[in-house]
């Protein structure tokens, strides 16, 4: 039996629905970090069934390094909506950051790379526990890097 105290730890470190992190308790037997895991394959899953969606919202992110280092960043989704939600404004700076820091050269580089607050995820399965929480495909448009004295 999975007790709510469970549920509610994970969903506050997750994000993900009451009735996915219940699921994934009763399949890793109430352990936590077994839990985390399924739930991460699970937003994978979610991600891969969704990624065919056509994207025609989103947001364009602008960030500056210490007026050094500039990035842009177009990041889509299906719907002003989830456009206009903290979890997709956030994941549009963290991918900003990401850009800044490990200047990607191309997008499929940019999704491969670790992710640079947590190396045990890449860019993409980010992006995919977003896909898993809010419920729509996003993607990553094009970017831009500009830094100072750099030709």
């Amino acid at each position: 039996m999975v007790n709510t105290e469970d549920i509610k730890r994970l969903r506050e470190e997750t994000g993900a629905g009451i009735a996915d992190c219940k699921q994934v308790l009763e399949e890793a037997n109430g352990n936590l970090e077994k839990a985390g895991e399924l739930l991460k394959k699970k937003g994978l899953d979610k991600a891969a069934k969704k990624s065919e969606r056509e994207v025609k919202a989103g947001l364009v992110e602008v960030y500056s390094h210490g007026g050094k280092v500039g990035v842009i960043v177009e990041l889509l989704c299906e719907t002003d909506f989830v456009a206009k939600t903290e979890d997709f404004k956030n994941l549009a700076h963290e991918l900003a950051l990401q850009v800044a820091s490990m200047d990607p050269e191309t997008v499929d580089e940019l999704l491969s790379q670790e992710y640079i607050r947590d190396n045990s995820q890449t860019i993409k399965e980010l992006i995919a526990a977003v896909v898993g929480k809010v419920g729509e495909n996003i993607q990553v448009g094009k970017f831009s890097r500009i830094e100072l004295g750099r030709k």
